[in-house]
């Protein structure tokens, strides 16, 4: 964990903890805003990472940075454009926010804010395939073709990174409502 080399390390949540608490470094939270506004580390600043930009962290040069996202995955995935940030002492959250969790560590809890818009992707496909295999016993065999249309759409989403699905559900009203009341763990 060297501040002079260019590259990252990871770091446990309890090591993260202690440099918050000292003010030795600032935790970047890399997911997305829906992701963000249900739950995050407390103190966290968010910046996702379709939005990164280098002048977001001009202020905060002098601390070493913390990338986390849910898992680990993400950050390990964008090493290289987090490098380009310009702090010269960066680590990775080893696990993300769920070893934070798991840590026991407190946590920005809103109950209210939406889950995120691919688990509702998964949900809202999941249940046409079943509807649609329920609908095909019972109405017509017909309507099987409705699982194959939902299986396509996600072979498109996944080739092309464009889901139909997803922009649909991004304007259903639960989405667009305000966050109640958040929730601290």
């Amino acid at each position: 964990m060297n501040g002079t080399s260019k590259s990252t390390s990871l770091i446990d949540a309890h090591t993260l903890k202690s440099m918050l608490d000292k003010d030795e470094a600032i935790a970047i939270d890399i997911r997305e805003p829906m992701e963000f506004a249900r739950e995050h580390i407390m103190g966290a600043r968010h910046v996702p990472l379709s939005g990164l930009d280098r002048a977001d962290f001009s202020e905060d040069l002098h601390k070493a940075a913390v990338y986390l996202c849910a898992s680990g995955v993400r950050t390990a995935a964008n090493e290289d454009r987090l490098l380009a940030t310009g702090f010269s002492e960066i680590y990775f959250l080893e696990g993300g926010l769920n070893s934070w969790k798991a840590s026991g560590l407190p946590i920005f809890v809103n109950r209210h804010a939406p889950i995120e818009i691919m688990r509702q992707v998964q949900i809202a496909a999941g249940l046409l395939v079943v509807l649609g295999v329920i609908l095909g016993f019972l109405v017509s065999p017909l309507l099987f073709l409705l699982n194959g249309f939902i299986g396509a759409g996600l072979i498109f989403a996944g080739v092309t990174g464009f889901c139909g699905m997803a922009r649909v559900l991004a304007m259903a009203p639960w989405n667009q409502r305000r966050s109640r009341a958040p929730v601290t763990q």
